[in-house]
C-alpha cells in the first residue's frame, strides 16, 4: 500500500516531507522523482551557511516511516481573499462586517 501511495506522489510531483526511520530524521520539501524496485529517489534543497545545497538521495522503501504533504496554506492576519470575476455570486465570500450592518 505504501509503495502505491509513494508512486502516486511521484506521478503528482508534489512536495512532501519524508521521515526516515533508520536515521530518525525528516527530509522536508522533497520531491519523489523516481521509484525503482524498493529504492525511492528524493530530491530536495537545504540552506547551509549562506548557500543553498541541492541533494538527490536514494532511500529504501522499508526505511520510510511516514510521508506528509501540505494540503493548503492560508496567510494569517486580516487579509482579504482573492476573488475571480468568474466566480458565481452564490459562491462568493461575503464580508461579515458589511452584511451585518444594514446602514
Amino acid at each position: 500500500m505504501l509503495h502505491r501511495k509513494i508512486y502516486q506522489l511521484c506521478c503528482d510531483g508534489r512536495e512532501v516531507c519524508v521521515f526516515l526511520r533508520d536515521q530518525q530524521r525528516w527530509i522536508e520539501r522533497a520531491r519523489i522523482i523516481d521509484i525503482e524496485g524498493d529504492l525511492v529517489t528524493l530530491r530536495y534543497e537545504t540552506d547551509e551557511e549562506d548557500e543553498v545545497c541541492s541533494w538527490e538521495e536514494m532511500v529504501r522503501l522499508e526505511s520510510i516511516g511516514a510521508v506528509t504533504q501540505k494540503l493548503a496554506s492560508v496567510p494569517r492576519g486580516n487579509v482579504e481573499p482573492l476573488l475571480t470575476e468568474d466566480c458565481p455570486d452564490a459562491e462568493r465570500i461575503r464580508n461579515r462586517f458589511t452584511d451585518s450592518n444594514p446602514d
